[in-house]
Order: structure tokens, then sequence, then C-alpha cells
């Protein structure tokens, strides 16, 4: 991995370093990684981190990631320096490899959604933020190969909705209770030396963690220590968290048998079920009592690493029934990273059936919560007022990209009434913002914004500027497949991460898109590929032939099938690219 010279003899700048090349050396020593944990070699895993971390290709991945392709690549640490030329890109890497110290943090404050209350982030200076992705690229395969499968919260390959996909499996069939309870001040209160005790890695990557740690914040020029937590907005404290909370899912599950012997007839999948997403967590089971346990015992093993439960943010409830717990009744169904998951009782043409057959008599129906569209409605709310002496076109540039980010994100659940309703909501408010510009409203002066178009004779257009408000109707619905318990992007498995996300780090992207395409098959012998196969990129109609060298010509074959595909047809025409 040692490529410093190769790289800059052979390169005059940032913008010509191969940075393909540099991806697949960085995830070829992941994969070993991953691998090795997986196997129980713990010790070669550790060896490959040291190799990982001093890498020069991992630090030049590492400053591209913080100056280049991050959303945070503009903002400034306590130095102050929000962005880096291509020159002084390069001679980050170079300082990376000396003497490094980190410099304490700058805090900021910002709002939480629908609340008057802030957060604080600690945000590292450039330099602390590649070193710390370094750091990342190291531990991060380590820890996938490790963490529990039921775990979703700033995991790579890993979603909200792919926790929303689980939990609608979990509850889909079957009525539960649930505990869905939030985890106070998780990254602000997690305890460090329980933390590091937990880090299994090489003594210079532990220093460095600890150094992040303890390095304390400037809030307003006024320095303060940290004793507890990973300040938020960090590279890497999202992934100390999860190392910090890894184990509570598997120590609580295991307190509980698998089956149990009830009045003489076994009870099978007794365990409880967990699903957590960073801080928050829903814990499912059949009877109240077990749910009361686990609070319990959770409550319990969170105490050990510093942190408890968020009284004003935990609940029991059920499902499907209004129950009473501890003298308060709670209604059927509970909120979860933005969604209401909840049972309604149907009758027994619409009633979904278990897998023995039984009509259970409700259906489950994930749909966005009220808070969530509460807060979708005062966002457009507060664009409509801020732009009213805006052109139309700049009123529609501003309301797209949240219109289109937030029905992307409910997609894939029951959300096309919802959907339905936003769009009258926001009609009734353009129309309002049309009459506070022309007066009293008539059709002439509404013609002057709502055109046919698309949406219809009252769409939201400027047809001279070309810019038309979408709708939220017009996303369709997409149901959302949830990933794979066993699978992780550093497992190298091309063929499922290319058909799940088409293109994966550390494959080059044009097998990646080829894989997307041809659905993980060979286009000559119909088979799937496999992680160890050798592939090669072909021109269905050869350079010979008057074939170009274009994505519509390429297809991907194995290589014994592309060296029989040339013996037969006589094609010498072929891209080498072994995987």
């Amino acid at each position: 991995m040692n490529a410093n010279s190769e790289l800059t003899t052979t390169n005059n700048g940032w913008n010509s370093i191969p940075w393909k090349k540099v991806q697949r050396k960085v995830f070829k020593v992941q994969k070993s990684i991953y691998k090795a944990v997986k196997s129980g070699q713990n010790a070669k895993a550790r060896k490959l981190q040291k190799i990982l971390s001093k890498s020069y290709y991992a630090r030049l991945l590492a400053v591209r990631r913080v100056s280049q392709d991050n959303q945070g690549k503009k903002t400034a640490g306590i130095d102050g320096i929000k962005s880096i030329s291509p020159q002084q890109r390069l001679d980050l890497v170079d300082q990376l490899r000396d003497t490094y110290r980190a410099k304490p943090l700058r805090r900021v404050w910002i709002p939480k959604p629908g609340r008057e209350e802030k957060r604080p982030l600690g945000i590292p200076n450039i330099k602390d933020r590649a070193m710390q992705t370094v750091v990342k690229l190291a531990l991060e395969p380590y820890w996938e190969a490790k963490f529990e499968s039921e775990s979703y919260g700033f995991r790579p390959g890993r979603s909200a909705h792919d926790a929303i996909a689980k939990i609608f499996a979990i509850v889909n069939q079957y009525e539960r209770y649930v505990l869905d309870a939030d985890i106070a001040k998780c990254f602000e209160k997690i305890d460090h030396k329980k933390l590091l005790s937990k880090m299994d890695c090489p003594h210079s990557l532990k220093r460095h963690i600890k150094s992040w740690l303890k390095v304390g914040v400037l809030d307003r020029g006024i320095f303060e220590a940290t004793t507890t937590g990973t300040p938020q907005g960090g590279v890497i404290s999202p992934l100390l968290a999860n190392i910090a909370l890894d184990g509570m899912i598997r120590d609580i599950v295991e307190r509980f048998p698998n089956t149990l012997r009830r009045n003489g007839k076994n009870i099978t999948n007794y365990k409880p079920i967990i699903v957590r997403y960073a801080d928050d967590f829903v814990v499912f089971h059949r009877e109240l009592e077990v749910v009361q346990q686990c609070k319990i015992a959770i409550s319990d093993w969170l105490s050990q690493i510093g942190l408890e439960l968020k009284p004003g943010k935990t609940r029991i409830c059920h499902t499907l029934k209004i129950i009473n717990v501890d003298g308060k009744q709670e209604n059927p169904g509970f909120d979860f990273l933005g969604f209401n998951i909840r049972q309604y009782p149907v009758g027994k043409n619409k009633s979904v059936k278990t897998p023995q057959g039984k009509i259970t008599g409700f259906k489950t129906l994930i749909k966005p919560s009220q808070k969530a569209i509460k807060a979708h409605r005062e966002t457009v709310k507060s664009i409509i007022k801020r732009d009213k002496s805006a052109p139309q076109s700049g009123l529609i540039a501003h309301l797209n990209p949240v219109i289109r980010g937030w029905c992307n994100y409910f997609r894939g659940v029951v959300s096309k009434e919802t959907f339905s309703m936003e769009d009258h909501i926001m009609w009734l408010r353009l129309r309002a913002w049309t009459i506070s510009r022309t007066g009293k409203a008539n059709y002439q002066k509404l013609n002057k914004y709502f055109s046919q178009g698309k949406n219809g004779a009252w769409t939201f257009q400027s047809t001279k500027e070309g810019y038309r408000l979408l709708t939220h109707s017009e996303t369709p619905i997409k149901r959302h497949i949830l990933v794979r318990p066993d699978k992780s992007p550093h497992d190298g498995d091309w063929v499922y991460w290319s058909k799940r996300r088409g293109q994966h780090i550390g494959t080059p992207t044009r097998i990646a898109k080829l894989l997307h395409k041809q659905k993980g098959k060979c286009n000559h012998c119909g088979l799937y590929f496999t992680d160890t196969d050798l592939v090669e990129v072909d021109h269905i109609i050869p350079k010979s032939l008057g074939g170009k060298d274009e994505y519509k010509n390429l297809q991907l074959l194995h290589k014994h099938c592309h060296d029989q595909k040339t013996t037969n047809d006589g094609s010498l025409n072929r891209t080498n690219e072994n995987g």
C-alpha cells in the first residue's frame, strides 16, 4: 500500500491522481480486514488496520472525502478554513504522515426539528477530519463484521428504510407489544473509559481516538473540556457511538430462552426482537411482561456506559389495541424515524394471514407520521412566505428539492393519500401567494402562474424559464427491499451490491454499471457472477466490425466465456478488467 513515490512521480497534481485505483487499493485492504474478522483472525485484522492507517492511498482518499466529496466540506473548524486548493490537498496528505496532534472543536448550535431547543455540534478542522477519516477507513470494516444485524443507523449499505422494512416484517402478521425508547443525550454522555476498553485496534489508532474524545471544544472563544461523549459533527463520532452501543441487543435478547414450555406446551420464538437505529430503538414481544423486563434490563445495560433512557420519549404500547400501562392509557401504534407503524382492524377479505393460514383480523400500515407531515408543511410554508417577492422560477427552484427529498423518503410506505393532501394544501398556499402579488384573484391573473402542463390546467410553472413545480403525487410508491442481515459493502459481493445500489465502492464503475444492467448474470452462459470470478468487459459488436467503445456496446462476461467467444468468432477487441 506504500504508493507515495509511485503517485508523486507519475502525476503532476491532485486532479491527475488515478482515483479508481486509489479506491480499489483501499477497498482491497478493507475487504481483507472484514474477512479476517469474520473468520476469527483478529490479530491479522489488526495488522491490516495498521497497514491501512499508514497507507498513502488511504490518506489521499480521506483528504478527498473531507475537502471535496462530503456535504460538510465547507464547514470551518477553529482555524476558520472552509475550503482548500488542490495543491493544499496534496500538502495535507503529506502532513497527515507527520507527528499529529488534535485541536479543539468549534461548537455550533443547530435547532432540533420541530423544537425550540438546540443541540450542540463539535466541528473539527479539516486536518482533524481527514485524520478521523483515515482511522474510520481502518475501523469500519472491522466493526461491520461484528455489529448486530438489527442495527441500522450510520452504517454503510443500511438506512432508516431498512429499519422500517425490518419492523414491517416483524409486525406484519403478528400483533405485538412495543417498547418505543430513546437514549437521552447519547452522543454527549458516553463514558470514555468504557468506549476505549471496547476498542480492539492498534495502539496508534486508539491513541488518536482518545485524543479526539478528550480534546475539548471552543464555544464563543471559551474552552470547555470534554469528559464524556463523542461530539456530534466529527467524521468518526457516529461509528464510535455504534461501537459503544454494540452488544446491547445481543445481551438483552440472550437473557430470554428461544423456546419456553408453559402449561404443557412449547412456545417457540420467545426471544424479544430489538431494532436499533443509532440512539432510537424499539423492542417487540407478544407479552407485556417481557417488554417491561426488557425496559429494566436495557436501563441497567445503558447505565454501565453512562447512558439512560429519556423518560419523555419512552413508552410501551401495542400495535393493534389500546392498553393501560402504569395507570396511563396508550393508543395503538408508534412513531419511529418519521414513520407511524400501526395495525388496523379489517374484515376477513382484507386481513393478513399468518404463515399457518390463520386470519388475523388486522392489516399493518406504515405511513408518514403526523409530526413529519407537520414539519414538512412548516418548511414549505416558510419558503413560500420568504419568497413573497421572488420570481416564480426562484420559488419553484427553492420548493422542488424540499418536495423531492421528502417524497423520496416516504415513497416506500403507504403515502398516496398523504401526497395528495399535501398537493392540495400546496395549491391553496400557492394561490394565496399569487393573490398577494396580483390583488384580487381572477382567471386572467392566475393564468400568469398556472397553465396547462404535466399536472393539468393548474400546473404551477414558469414557461419562459422552463421551471415547473413538482407535485407530491407524481412520486411513485416503490417498496424498499430489506438489506440481507449478513451483508456488508465490505464483503466484496459485487453482484449483490451492484444490483442493490447500481455502483459499489471498490469496484470499477463500468463493471458495477454493467453488473446492474445484466442483473448479475453473464450474457454468454447466463450464470451469476460470484466474488471470486474473473470478469472481462467485451464489445458486443467488435471494433473490427465498426463497434464503438461506448456503454451500450459493452457487456460483462466470465473470463472463460470471453475466451470461448473469442475463439468462436475471432474477436480480439476486448477490455481486460479482471475482478
